[in-house]
């Protein structure tokens, strides 16, 4: 009799594969249990791998130092006339608006930070005092508002900027403006404090001017405090 056998490959295949995988598995579980025996026998050198603590403390044994962190804008003081040194800068005459850069810059040695207006007040010749008002946008400087007004923290040494500016020209059918301030009493943002600056312009040879618009009103204005990499310089 003959028996004719039929052989199947795919079958083959299969068990090949089964025999294999319980082959890795044997390894791999042999391996666990090499490693586990190892870091039992090494403990300080598995600890050492796996703790990133453990690096840490032997460098602070060694001698070595870490730098403190920078403290975030929410933990320091806002800023107070009597470490601020105010000036005029970027002063000029453009679009029918005369102005400049009011420069803050932190005479201290403590950081401090800035946000929103400043308390900015024109002062004549005479005496007469005008509060200049909030704008939100200035021909001068290329300003515009946008809210939240950014937060500029001032280490040593370093300086903020806002933009004062007035129209410079009489308005409907005056012939000339009123008498323009000469100084300026200027506070940062939160009136903590107050100094007194000139309101000489040297780029538009002139005192910031007091010039009113068509109903009476002042169009002397500031903006909020912001950097100068903000504005055109």
């Amino acid at each position: 009799m003959r028996f004719h056998v039929v052989r199947d490959s795919q079958a083959q295949s299969a068990a090949g594969h089964r025999f294999a995988a319980v082959v890795g598995s044997r390894r791999t579980a042999t391996v666990g249990a090499l490693a586990v025996a190892a870091c039992g026998l090494v403990v300080a050198a598995c600890g050492a791998q796996s703790s990133p603590g453990a690096a840490s403390s032997a460098g602070t044994t060694s001698g070595a130092t870490m730098a403190p962190s920078s403290p975030s804008p929410a933990s320091i003081d806002a800023c107070v006339a009597s470490q601020l040194k105010v000036s005029i800068s970027n002063s000029g005459a453009l679009a029918g608006q005369a102005g400049g850069y009011l420069r803050f810059t932190n005479d201290s040695r403590t950081s401090c930070r800035m946000s929103g207006w400043p308390v900015v007040t024109g002062l004549t010749a005479a005496g007469a005092a005008t509060p200049l008002r909030h704008a939100q946008s200035t021909m001068f400087g290329a300003w515009q508002y946008a809210a939240p007004s950014p937060v500029v923290t001032l280490h040593s040494g370093d300086s903020a900027y806002a933009v004062v500016a007035a129209d410079d020209q009489p308005a409907g059918g005056s012939a000339r403006c009123p008498a323009p301030y000469v100084r300026l009493r200027v506070s940062p943002p939160g009136g903590s404090g107050s100094v007194v600056i000139s309101a000489w312009l040297p780029g538009a040879r002139s005192y910031l001017p007091a010039c009113t618009s068509v109903n009476g009103s002042p169009t002397a204005e500031t903006s909020t405090i912001t950097t100068l990499s903000s504005l055109p310089h």
